[in-house]
């Protein structure tokens, strides 16, 4: 592996990093939950035996990651959110497909 690869590995890393504690704190503040960001696992379900979050929350949700990270949720894109991680993929994503990244 290159060394510029490495560090595009790196940089990836640090930015999903970066992007999933501030997912979870502003979920954390967003749906007032009763427990710290660092508590919430990456894989965590975020609906039923997870946090056990509901449906008004998932709206919530969609409010956050279009006015949080600038991106458009379409209602095909609902599946998506089932944990941070699979929030997180989905912004990295979308942003890749905007030139963000």
């Amino acid at each position: 592996m290159s060394i510029k690869k490495i560090e595009q590995a790196r940089a990836y890393v640090a930015n999903r990093k970066e992007l999933t504690n501030r997912l979870k704190h502003v979920l954390v503040e967003r749906l007032a939950l009763d427990r710290e960001a660092d508590e919430i696992p990456d894989d965590c379900l975020l609906f039923g035996v997870g946090l056990g979050l509901d449906s008004v929350d998932a709206l919530e949700i969609i409010v956050v990651i279009e006015s949080e990270f600038d991106i458009r949720v379409e209602d095909d894109d609902m599946q998506e959110i089932r944990s941070v991680n699979s929030i997180v993929d989905f912004i990295l994503l979308r942003q890749n497909e905007e030139g963000e990244l």
